[in-house]
């Protein structure tokens, strides 16, 4: 009975020094792996996450001040302008003459 347990303890010693190579091998191969992505990373010149945020921040305040900007000339042009309005006036075609300077027009040609 004795050589069974021997044979068995030998075994499991094999056994776990297997183990514990393969997650020796395990945590190398992982090490290499993650110095390989950030090799790549690097070479792909994108931009870190603080960046994005502050290029983000610029793009919404400059957003905001061309809706204020546009706001602010349109009353402007209504100051201006009160009897037009955007909505009423209607786009002129250039080179075409309507009203009284298109008949006085005709009556030249």
């Amino acid at each position: 009975m004795q050589t069974q347990n021997r044979f068995l303890d030998d075994l499991a010693r094999v056994a776990s020094g297997a183990i514990g190579v393969a997650a020796d091998m395990r945590g190398e191969i992982e090490t290499r792996l993650r110095e390989q992505f950030e090799k790549v990373l690097a070479r792909m010149d994108l931009v870190t996450r603080e960046e994005f945020e502050v290029v983000k921040a610029m793009a919404a305040k400059a957003r905001e001040e061309q809706e204020s900007l546009a706001a602010r000339l349109a009353k402007l042009e209504a100051r201006a302008h009160p009897a037009r309005t955007r909505s009423t006036a209607a786009p002129r075609k250039p080179g075409r003459k309507t009203g009284a300077g298109a008949s006085a027009a005709k009556k030249r040609d």
